[in-house]
C-alpha cells in the first residue's frame, strides 16, 4: 500500500525544500512531483540522488502545474511569502490569499480527490479559501481539506516536556481553535501523560505556544519565519494521512478543518483519519474553565478572519 503520490507546491521555498526531503526518505512515499515558479528543476535533480525509491520530478511555472498534479494522492501547499518582524499572519493575506487561490483551483480541476494540506499562512483565512475554489468547481469535500495546524501540536508537546523533564517524543497535547495568536488554543488539561502546572505558569506556557512563531520571526532576524520545524510538522501530518489512507486504524491529528463543533464554521480538534480524509471529528472534549474562556475569546477572530478568506474567493477571478 506505500505508494502515495505526492505533490508539493512551493518546493523551492524555505519549509519547501525541507518538506520535500522528509517526504524523499519516506518509505511511504513513491512518487513525489514538485512545483514552484523558480529553481524546482535543481531541487528535484538535488533530491533524486538520494537512495530511497521515490521518483522525483520537478515542475516549473504554470503551464507544468496540471502535470504535476495529476494523479495525486495528496497535495501540500507550503507556498506563499513568509513572516518578517513586526508582520503578523495575516499582513500576509493579500499575496498568499491568491496564490492559494490560484493553486488550489488547479487542484480542484486536476486532482480534485487529492487530499489538500494547507500550510500557507494565514490558515484561518486561506482554508475557507481553499473550500470555496472547490465548491466553485463542483468538487468539494471537506473530508479532504486540512489545514496543518501540526506545528502548534509539536510546539507544545516540546514546550512541556522540557518543562516537566520529559521525553518529548511520549508528550500528546491537543491545540484546537485556529492557527494565529490566540486562536491557537492548547488543552494542557489533555496531556498525555497527565500534567499540573499553576495557574501563572499555566498562562506564560500558554502564551509561548501562542507566540512560538513570532519567537523564531525575531530570532531569524529578518531572514525569514519558521520553516525546519514547519517542514518537519508538515511531514508528519502527510505521513498520519497516508497511514489513515492506507487502512492504519486509530490515527488521529488536529486539523483546521470545516466543523460543527463550535459556532466557528471552520475549527481544529483531534480528527480521526481514514481511507477517505476525516472519518470522525473527536470534538473538544471536557476542558477546564480556562481554556472554556480561551475557547470563547478566539471566536470573534477566528470568525472575521474566516469570512475574509470566504470573501476574497468569491471575487477571486
Amino acid at each position: 500500500q506505500n505508494n502515495a503520490k505526492v505533490a508539493v507546491l512551493g518546493a523551492s521555498g524555505g519549509i519547501g525544500q525541507p518538506l520535500s526531503l522528509l517526504l524523499k526518505n519516506s518509505p511511504l512515499v513513491s512518487r513525489l512531483s514538485l512545483y514552484d515558479i523558480a529553481h524546482t528543476p535543481g531541487v528535484a535533480a538535488d533530491l533524486s540522488h538520494i537512495e530511497t525509491r521515490a521518483t522525483v520530478k520537478g515542475f516549473l511555472g504554470p503551464e507544468q502545474l496540471p502535470e504535476c498534479l495529476k494523479g495525486c494522492d495528496v497535495v501540500v501547499i507550503p507556498a506563499g511569502v513568509p513572516r518578517k518582524p513586526g508582520m503578523t499572519r495575516d499582513d500576509l493575506f493579500n499575496t498568499n490569499a491568491s496564490i492559494v487561490a490560484t493553486l488550489t483551483t488547479a487542484c480542484a480541476k486536476h486532482c480534485p480527490e487529492a487530499m489538500i494540506c494547507i500550510i500557507s499562512n494565514p490558515v484561518n483565512s486561506t482554508i475557507p479559501i481553499t473550500s470555496e475554489v472547490f465548491k466553485k468547481h463542483g468538487v468539494y469535500n471537506p473530508n479532504r481539506i486540512f489545514g496543518v495546524t501540526t506545528l502548534d501540536i509539536v510546539r507544545a508537546n516540546t514546550f512541556v516536556a522540557e518543562l516537566k523533564g520529559l521525553d518529548p517524543a511520549r508528550v500528546s497535547v491537543p491545540v484546537i481553535g485556529g492557527h494565529a495568536g490566540k486562536t491557537i488554543i492548547p488543552l494542557i488539561s489533555q496531556c498525555t501523560p497527565k500534567v499540573d502546572f499553576p495557574q501563572d505558569q499555566l498562562e506564560k506556557l500558554t502564551g509561548r505556544i501562542q507566540e512560538a512563531g513570532t519567537e523564531v520571526v525575531k530570532a531569524k532576524a529578518g531572514a525569514g519565519s519558521a520553516t525546519l520545524s514547519m517542514a518537519y510538522a508538515g511531514a508528519r501530518f502527510v505521513f498520519s494521512l497516508v497511514d489513515a489512507m492506507n487502512g492504519k486504524e486509530g490515527v488521529i491529528e488536529c486539523s483546521f478543518v470545516r466543523s460543527e463543533e463550535t459556532e466557528s464554521p471552520y475549527f481544529s480538534t483531534p480528527l480521526l483519519l481514514g481511507k477517505n480524509g476525516i472519518e470522525k471529528n473527536l470534538g473538544i472534549g471536557k476542558i477546564t474553565p480556562f481554556e472554556e474562556k480561551m475557547v470563547a475569546e478566539a471566536m470573534s477572530e477566528l470568525k472575521a478572519s474566516i469570512k475574509k478568506g470566504e470573501d476574497f474567493a468569491k471575487n477571486f477571478k
